[in-house]
């Protein structure tokens, strides 16, 4: 037996109607009160009666009784008010400062045993969820709903990075969204190099260069330690000749170029291709926050985000290497993922400052217009039978295997709880 199970159980109330505290007078739950995440009593604005009176305050839950003094609860003033102590097992009696007997209940024996057995079998299982076996019970519409309120989760979730972030720089939208852009151009692999360059390198520096794509290639590959040596061909050469220029002009340090990665890693995604394509959205980015908060349709977003990467790149993946001739065009899986990671989160915090609902749902909106990503997660649920028709969902179900099902949360998740209260068992295997 764990607490969580038994906040579970309150929560829900998924006990006896007919109780008694461990004194044996009558108990009725009112109101089971709002659960509480912090320190603090478990929950906050309980309501019960107990005999003929009814109280209303908190309620702290225990596995066994005595654990009230195991958390020092006896000396902590907070927890002299609490109406109603709920344990598992009562193996002690625990006292008011007043030396009066705080009411317990006891849930062993008010409870479906079935319960506790198959939350044990989620939390034991090596399944690659622990409820994989038993998916096809939910139905359509449960699973669609849970979609959608993860979806909003993992929104919040990226939203909550970037106010973070804009409330370090007061909150200043363009380098914000600038350093993110940067991120996301450089995915998994290199995402943290770009935004160590993109901090190293102020956009108010770029903003004066915009027009200018050689220099703002030459201000980035500068600053992502990429020109520190000597090269043969021209356009390298060149690169360096002009960073050495702006570099004294404002001042600038360059990032170490042991951040980068190239192993193991496609060409076409090499991030020196990416740095010109970053290089030639930055050229077009006077439009692209208002873009985003004017268009409607996403199409007029994306069109930013169509770009190539220099001349020079047709032939080259890195400098001063020659290669078969490719133009290196940011793909349209690549632009939605950057959309989704970037410029969609961006869209929701700067709707949620400005308290504008319609934009809220304008980035609601254009995640459903996304085809959904390609990944180990999303490919195993489609195999388990949930299918993510767009984005959104795709979104979802990242965030339902990261936070819940790898933690086995499945007390918190809409799937593990509706399994719980169902009569229908499926053997783990």
């Amino acid at each position: 037996m764990n607490e969580k199970f038994l906040h579970y159980l309150w929560k829900y109330q998924l006990i006896d109607q007919t109780l008694k505290t461990t004194s044996g007078e009558e108990l009725m739950v009112l109101k089971a009160g709002t659960h509480n995440s912090d320190s603090g009593p478990d929950f906050f604005n309980s309501l019960v009666k107990i005999g003929k009176t009814t109280w209303a305050g908190n309620v702290e839950i225990h596995v066994n009784s005595s654990d009230w003094f195991k958390h020092d609860h006896h000396s902590d003033p907070t927890y002299d008010s609490i109406i109603l102590h709920v344990v598992f097992k009562n193996d002690a009696t625990v006292f008011r400062k007043n030396n009066d007997p705080v009411p317990t209940l006891q849930l062993d024996g008010y409870f479906d045993q079935k319960i506790f057995l198959k939350y044990q079998s989620f939390i034991e299982s090596d399944n690659w969820i622990p409820c994989e076996n038993q998916l096809s019970v939910i139905d359509h519409f449960n699973k669609m709903a849970w979609l959608d309120r993860l979806m909003v989760e993992r929104l919040k979730e990226k939203a909550g990075q970037i106010e973070a972030e804009l409330g370090i720089i007061r909150r200043d939208f363009q380098e914000i969204f600038f350093r993110k852009l940067a991120r996301s151009f450089g995915f998994n692999t290199n995402g943290v190099a770009f935004e160590h360059m993109a901090v190293s390198l102020p956009f108010t520096i770029l903003a004066k260069h915009k027009t200018d794509v050689f220099q703002l290639e030459s201000l980035l590959f500068g600053q992502a330690g990429m020109l520190n040596r000597a090269f043969k061909d021209k356009y390298p050469m060149k690169l360096k000749e002009e960073y050495l220029h702006l570099r004294g002009k404002y001042g600038l340090n360059p990032i170490s170029i042991r951040n980068w990665k190239f192993m193991r890693m496609r060409p076409t995604n090499f991030p020196t291709i990416r740095i010109s394509q970053f290089a030639h959205v930055i050229e077009r980015s006077s439009g692209l926050l208002s873009s985003m908060l004017d268009s409607e349709k996403l199409t007029s977003v994306i069109s930013f985000f169509q770009v190539s990467a220099s001349t020079y790149w047709t032939d080259h993946y890195i400098f001063d290497k020659s290669s078969a001739p490719v133009i290196k065009q940011l793909g349209r899986t690549s632009i939605d993922i950057i959309l989704i990671n970037t410029v969609i989160p961006f869209l929701f915090v700067y709707a949620k400052n400005k308290n504008d609902t319609k934009l809220q749902d304008k980035a609601i909106d254009w995640l459903e217009t996304i085809k959904p990503e390609k990944n180990v997660i999303v490919n195993k649920f489609h195999q388990l039978g949930i299918n993510a028709s767009n984005a959104m969902h795709s979104q979802a179900l990242i965030r339902l295997k990261k936070k819940y099902c790898d933690h086995k949360l499945c007390l918190e998740c809409s799937f593990g709880q509706q399994l719980l209260k169902t009569d229908d068992t499926v053997n783990e295997s």
